[in-house]
């Protein structure tokens, strides 16, 4: 039988031996790290909850010197290991490191270059794993409530943000000062794809020497455009375009079955056994939700209109041995909003992976 990992999820602020403590006590054997710091300069500093911010973004991209170095990245996965965890992935790229990469801008050439330095130190430092979400307007338009069970908090998605995006911000934060008079080009779909397949023909031969993967997220909200912009895999069937680029192991999916929810067409379950008995999945976003684009809400995990159960049924039938995760869950009413809701998604997650055969 498929040796399913439990994994858990931290943001750039979160890293310290309490939280990784706090990880291994929910179970979790593996680890996923975001370096970017969506809450700077917003709302959200500091706090441990999901940023969602309004027009004008998440908060300031930027302030990465040093954190993808192979001495940074080392430090970071020796002191979780110290604690029983393992840094098995990274989770998206500051946007200041790619945003000409996104949008085909003059320093796109340079990022490139910075981007497979990226990858060959990830490489080093033991990581197998960078994951991303190739998108212009990123993860835009979620608003909070008490969307969960007993009022509890969570982000849910209201109808479809078109508000142009004004130059001087990409995927969801601001690179700087925004401009009010110029706002980006609409482009094609087609083109946003052209744009992954260099970007995937750019890395990828880099990514296979350092023994990295590169898992692409489907786009969370899953409209086909989101603040006049297109989105890349906002389909279940769109990630067979993604593996037709190339059959590298390196070229590999981060399926996040909340999003997978969220669409409106196809089959979570059908898509799950197609994507898991390739061998494509680097690891898994576990979470629910009630509803679909154009309105939802994230919910509990056992209040959701996904079958958490027949997903572990069809995760183990296709031998899956990966890692889940809970990337993020509804805070719940005490002391420690984030702390207790995490806790509960994973020992209701553990539960599952304890009870659930083929």
């Amino acid at each position: 039988m498929a040796d399913i990992k439990l994994g858990f999820g931290l943001y750039r602020h979160m890293l310290n031996t309490e939280n990784y403590r706090f990880a291994r006590q929910c179970g979790a054997t593996h680890a996923v790290v975001h370096l970017t710091d969506y809450f700077a300069g917003g709302e959200h500093e500091g706090r441990d909850d999901q940023p969602v911010g309004d027009a004008d973004g998440w908060g300031v991209a930027g302030n990465t010197d040093g954190l993808w170095s192979v001495d940074y990245l080392s430090r970071i996965r020796e002191e979780m290991a110290d604690e029983g965890l393992k840094l098995s992935a990274l989770e998206n790229f500051d946007p200041v490191l790619w945003s000409d990469v996104l949008l085909d801008g003059p320093r796109r050439e340079e990022q490139i270059e910075e981007l497979k330095g990226i990858i060959r130190n990830i490489g080093a430092a033991g990581i197998g794993i960078m994951a991303y979400n190739f998108s212009i307007a990123g993860v835009a338009a979620r608003i909070h409530g008490p969307f969960a069970r007993g009022g509890a908090v969570s982000v849910g998605v209201d109808g479809e943000d078109r508000t142009p995006i004004p130059r001087g911000m990409i995927w969801n934060m601001r690179l700087g000062e925004l401009s009010r008079d110029e706002v980006l080009p609409e482009i094609s779909h087609r083109e946003l794809w052209r744009r992954l397949e260099r970007f995937l023909a750019d890395l990828l031969p880099t990514a296979e020497e350092a023994g990295v993967r590169l898992a692409l997220h489907p786009d969370d909200p899953p409209f086909e455009r989101v603040r006049r912009q297109p989105r890349l895999v906002y389909q279940p069937y769109m990630y067979r375009n993604l593996l037709e680029i190339s059959p590298s192991r390196s070229n590999a999916i981060e399926l996040c079955l909340g999003t997978l929810q969220e669409m409106t067409e196809g089959d979570v379950y059908e898509a799950l056994e197609e994507y898991t008995r390739g061998g494509r999945v680097a690891y898994i976003h576990f979470r629910n939700v009630r509803g679909k684009v154009p309105r939802y809400h994230e919910v509990f995990l056992d209040e959701g209109d996904l079958d958490t159960a027949r997903v572990v049924e069809i995760l183990r039938r296709n031998h899956f041995d990966g890692f889940i995760i809970p990337d993020h869950t509804p805070q719940m009413s005490c002391a420690a909003p984030w702390h207790a809701g995490m806790a509960y998604a994973m020992g209701y997650m553990r539960a599952l992976l304890t009870t659930v055969r083929c």
